[in-house]
């Protein structure tokens, strides 16, 4: 088993976790630089090769040197899930600490980063069960956001709550936990929370006036299609990817594969990537509401990232 060989005494990591577009990705390469940390990808995107321009994936550059972990890990036709996340991450972190560096844990999928830091129990699934039943759940209903999420309303009236409509991904994923366990993924989430976690950790989350975050997320956005989306998004149903696809139920990709079917048009799919990735942004800040250990860093709160930075080395220096 991972980590046996290792002492006892838990290792430190340091968790970066922020909403969408707040800068956690220039600000965790500074610090792995100061601290000779390695970063651990916690986001449920950038796991998929070929799949960069709608991810906002750290490019080589972006990286300056630091070790990356759990990036370009899989193909866009394969499912990605939150179990193989918390098992790649733990190796991830327990090979890192075995270096004498820092594991650092960014990203901005909340629940993945949860089922890491109290490696929370999904004995109840296994990778065919769940795979057949997500294509029982997508087909019955069409894939259509409106019908999925009013069931979860149904069943889970709590997820339904935490999850907007339009993130199919997780919408799925509730649905299928149920079908699953016939458990609510919001009580079992509540009870794994409780849990003590195998880390010594401290949990960071980036934020900042909510309107500098949305005007973030619009001017990347803006990027992304400068950037050539519509052709990845065309280099990705090429290769035979479909929304049947977990990763095509992604942020700009449901969007922009819905226009290249003819759904809707360019200005409209771009509107509601817009609109639904500020969604998810408010959706992450209040999933780190229910969090436990959480030290928020607010940028308004530093005089410059240099500031936040020193912060939050001398915080994570004192565990």
């Amino acid at each position: 088993m991972i980590g046996k060989n290792m002492s006892d005494e838990k290792i430190k990591i340091m968790v970066i976790a922020g909403p969408t577009a707040v800068g956690k990705t220039s600000l965790s390469v500074k610090i792995a630089k100061r601290i000779g940390g390695e970063i651990i990808s916690a986001d449920s995107m950038q796991v998929y090769r070929g799949m960069d321009i709608g991810t906002a994936k750290i490019t080589r550059e972006e990286m300056g040197g630091v070790k990356h972990h759990l990036i370009d890990i899989c193909d866009p036709d394969e499912d990605f899930s939150v179990i193989k996340f918390k098992e790649l991450a733990r190796e991830a972190a327990y090979d890192i600490a075995s270096r004498g560096k820092v594991p650092i844990v960014v990203g901005g999928t909340g629940f993945y980063i949860q089922a890491f830091l109290y490696d929370i129990d999904f004995t109840e699934y296994d990778d065919e069960t769940s795979e057949k039943v997500r294509e029982d759940i997508q087909k019955r209903f069409k894939n259509s956001p409106e019908d999925m999420h009013a069931y979860l309303q149904k069943i889970d009236p709590q997820s339904a709550l935490s999850i907007h409509m339009n993130n199919i991904k997780k919408v799925l994923h509730a649905i299928e936990y149920f079908e699953i366990t016939g458990r609510r993924i919001s009580d079992h989430n509540m009870e794994e929370r409780s849990k003590n976690s195998p880390y010594d950790f401290v949990y960071f989350v980036v934020t900042d006036d909510r309107n500098e975050i949305y005007s973030g997320i619009d001017k990347r956005v803006d990027k992304m299609m400068e950037e050539g989306l519509i052709d990845e998004v065309q280099r990705l149903r090429n290769m035979g990817c479909t929304q049947k696809n977990i990763s095509m139920l992604g942020l700009s990709y449901k969007e922009i594969d819905d226009h290249l079917n003819g759904l809707i048009t360019l200005d409209e799919a771009v509107r509601l990537i817009k609109r639904d990735t500020r969604h998810f942004a408010r959706k992450q800040l209040t999933w780190w509401k229910r969090e436990k250990n959480i030290t928020y860093v607010d940028r308004r709160d530093h005089k410059s990232e240099e500031d936040m930075i020193s912060f939050m080395v001398s915080f994570f220096n004192r565990i």
